[in-house]
This record gives structure tokens, sequence and C-alpha cells, in this order.
């Protein structure tokens, strides 16, 4: 009975002490100074194009924000001024009391 329960044990011991292979040789050694290693032009271009985009997201994102920002200044503003003349509902939209909405051109 000790076998069936050794058996997965023994499996994953067998599995995993595989000798390891020699590491790839297809390259060779480097030669030249590990610390000139740089990503050149492409490294350079790539690093600039994210940078930029950062710099667009970021204006657009203050933009939308001061946007909204100054939609609710405004909106405060026409409901104080509603409120200071008395006026609620469809009266705050400015036209006087028993005119209702001018006529549309056609």
């Amino acid at each position: 009975m000790t076998f069936l329960t050794d058996a997965p044990l023994r499996f994953g011991v067998w599995l995993t002490s595989t000798v390891p292979s020699p590491s790839p040789t297809g390259y060779g050694e480097y030669t030249g100074d590990a610390d000139t290693v740089t990503p050149g032009w492409i490294g350079f271009a790539i690093t600039f194009l994210v940078a930029l985009a950062t710099v667009f997201i970021a204006v657009d994102m203050v933009r939308r924000v001061r946007r909204t920002r100054y939609r609710g200044e405004i909106r405060e503003k026409l409901q104080a001024e509603a409120e200071a003349t008395g006026r609620t509902g469809a009266d705050a939209t400015g036209t006087p009391a028993g005119e209702g909405t001018p006529p549309r051109a056609e």
C-alpha cells in the first residue's frame, strides 16, 4: 500500500532531478565592455514616444477636468440665481413667466 502513496512523490522527484543541459553556445561570449551596451536609437525612439504620449494624455486629462469643473460652477451659479429670484423648475431657464418657450423658426 505504501507504493501507491509513494508513487506521486517518487515520480515528482524523478521528473525534477534531470541533469541540466549546458548553456547555449550559439552566440559565443561578448567580448566588448559590458558597461557600454545601450539600447541604441530604437530604444531612445520608443522611450521618447512613450513620454510624448504620456504628456498628451496628461494635457487632455487636465483639459477635461477643467471643463467639468467649469460646468459645475456655472450650474451652481444658475441654481443660486434661480433660488434668489424664487424661480424653480422650468421657470429657471430664464424665460419670463407665462411666455413659455419661443416658437421655432422653420
